[in-house]
């Protein structure tokens, strides 16, 4: 079998130049994070994409990643160190989303930056926190309660705006972060009807234990599976993590579901020009397993290599793809 590579759009590689060279290494989507900000902020990056395609003879597909019931951390003036053993407040020390309040417990653990970064709840109504795991915090990085969800809408306005504008900056599909069942899934296509961007398909994100447990409800009603590993390895101990994807492969193969797998797939490649022997071995098994589709994230969007990440992905997932089961 072949699949398809798709790249995440970011700083490092949103130049013409680059984009033409990631197309030449085999890139044939584009993901964009839109956790950040609206699609009308990224058009100049859309623009280039556009031209590197016309310049290569290639398309591409464009996958925009909505923001959907996921919690970020708030945008900040600079990057915020967080020491192990000391203690702080959400919403003084840095901006957390308002649905944390009320809704946390004493002894809740949450994870930053999937899971870089941890703290434990001393106090749910002062919202005071000790620092776990420390290290550094940018703007907008991911936040979980490990092993509770939250509840939330599955889009936000945000989510509905960028599907109003999605045709006009040539949108294929979208991914939906955070699915916790049928409900969602319907949520979405009534509002692809609702913002006239009924052609899109939708890409569902398995990455909570809810997720998980209704993968079978979710199947139908998804146009490609999402095995996203970063908070799906949050929602459980990281140990159990391959065996999860292997089940989510396994029923989305019996299913005849298409899939893809995400996340750190050549991690190390953020600053070094080669991958490790570990990471080869992963992507390899993850096109072995028949995933039809395969992601770098911050690999393009933000690493050291862009380039080269996407030709060891692209020869790495080949050998795959010719030895899939």
């Amino acid at each position: 079998m072949t699949g398809k590579l798709y790249g995440t759009l970011g700083p490092a590689c949103a130049d013409e130049n680059t984009l033409r060279a990631l197309l030449r290494a085999g890139m044939r989507g584009v993901r964009l994070n839109l956790s950040h900000g609206p699609l009308a902020e990224r058009a100049p990056w859309l623009e280039s994409l556009r031209r590197a395609e016309t310049a290569e003879g290639v398309s591409c597909e464009l996958l925009i990643d909505l923001q959907g019931p996921e919690l970020r951390v708030g945008t900040l003036s600079a990057p915020l160190t967080l020491r192990e053993g000391e203690t702080l407040t959400l919403g003084e020390a840095f901006p957390v989303p308002p649905i944390l309040t009320g809704n946390l417990l004493r002894g809740d653990e949450l994870l930053l930056d999937d899971g870089a970064l941890s703290l434990r709840v001393l106090d749910a109504r002062a919202m005071t926190c000790r620092v776990e795991r420390g290290g550094a915090l940018s703007s907008r990085k991911s936040l979980a309660v490990s092993g509770r969800e939250l509840p939330a809408s599955a889009l936000t306005e945000m989510d509905m705006e960028n599907l109003r504008h999605a045709k006009e900056y040539g949108v294929t599909a979208l991914m939906q972060p955070f699915v916790r069942g049928a409900d969602d899934l319907r949520a979405v296509r009534a509002a692809l009807r609702e913002t006239g961007a009924e052609e899109l398909k939708i890409f569902a994100k398995i990455e909570s234990m809810t997720g998980l447990h209704r993968l079978d409800e979710i199947l139908p009603l998804a146009d490609v599976v999402v095995i996203a590993r970063g908070d799906l390895g949050n929602a459980m101990p990281l140990w159990e993590l391959p065996r999860a994807q292997a089940l989510i492969a396994r029923k989305c193969r019996a299913a005849k579901r298409p899939f893809m797998v995400s996340t750190q797939m050549l991690h190390s490649m953020h600053h070094a020009a080669v991958p490790t022997r570990a990471e080869v071995t992963d992507v390899y098994q993850a096109a072995k397993s028949g995933a039809d589709y395969l992601l770098l994230t911050g690999e393009t969007a933000v690493g050291e290599h862009p380039v080269e990440a996407m030709t060891y992905f692209a020869k790495i997932a080949a050998n795959g793809w010719a030895d899939a089961e």
